[in-house]
């Protein structure tokens, strides 16, 4: 399989010297589906903003298709267009007068010609449906809503990688469950997909690959049944087990 995006010895520190991610090493495999997961404080958010680079690794790289991440104006709108992020809080990243100007903003600033906007916000705005929502405010949106018109303002650039943190959070769970679907329809498109969450169930289920982070450090990663399979390290990570492992625990401890 091929490596699309690739740590090595990556750590990074805030600005009053706290570390938040200490040598972290790992290689992620196009076209599949990446759960990071972990306690608050564990580096899930800090390596997210690294792979697009949002933030510089103090020490270490960040490499793409196997070439080293440079830190440039014109690289970083290559590698942004490449690997895209949707942010937590929607409200962070819906800024414009209305849903199309919104989703239209990343195209626009690639160069893109008012034409080529005009239908690769259609085609984004279609595949997360709210066709028909173009003038509306996105302030008026539900949170459903908001977190869709983020997802197609990064569509509409054509990444390659689609990061996700907490795509869930603050949602219904029927919204909760449309989003997970899109995201699923997305790689059986092609996307690579990436997503942090706390949500230990979703993770088990949805994700090809998971991550278990703690203390800027990568603790184990594999399959769900791999990483969630040792029950003592998960409660180390201050996490509780998915509800089908803890069930299996339960009756196998009954005989």
């Amino acid at each position: 399989m091929t490596i699309i995006l690739e740590t090595r010895n990556l750590s990074y520190s805030y600005g009053d010297g706290t570390p938040a991610l200490k040598g972290v090493s790992i290689s992620l495999q196009e076209g599949k589906k990446v759960a990071l997961v972990g306690p608050n404080g564990a580096g899930k958010s800090t390596l997210m903003l690294m792979f697009n680079g949002i933030l510089r690794p103090s020490e270490g790289e960040v490499l793409f298709r196997g070439r080293s991440m440079m830190y440039d104006a014109a690289s970083l709108r290559s590698i942004r267009r490449a690997v895209g992020m949707v942010f937590q809080n929607s409200d962070d990243q819906l800024f414009a007068p209305t849903v199309y100007q919104d989703v239209a903003f990343g195209p626009s600033n690639l160069g893109y010609g008012a034409e080529k906007v005009k239908r690769y916000v259609g085609y984004a705005l279609q595949y997360v449906g709210l066709i028909g929502y173009e003038r509306r405010p996105p302030h008026h949106l539900s949170g459903g809503e908001k977190k869709r018109v983020a997802i197609a303002g990064i569509l509409a650039m054509e990444p390659e990688v689609i990061i996700l943190d907490e795509p869930t959070s603050n949602l219904d769970p029927a919204s909760s469950e449309e989003i997970m679907e899109m995201l699923d329809e997305l790689n059986l498109g092609g996307k690579t997909l990436i997503i942090s969450t706390h949500d230990v169930d979703l993770a088990y289920r949805w994700a090809d690959e998971v991550i278990l982070m703690k203390d800027g450090g990568v603790m184990r990663r594999g399959t769900g049944q791999e990483v969630f399979g040792d029950a003592n390290l998960i409660r180390d990570t201050r996490l509780k087990l998915p509800l089908v492992v803890d069930l299996c625990h339960e009756l196998a401890g009954r005989g």
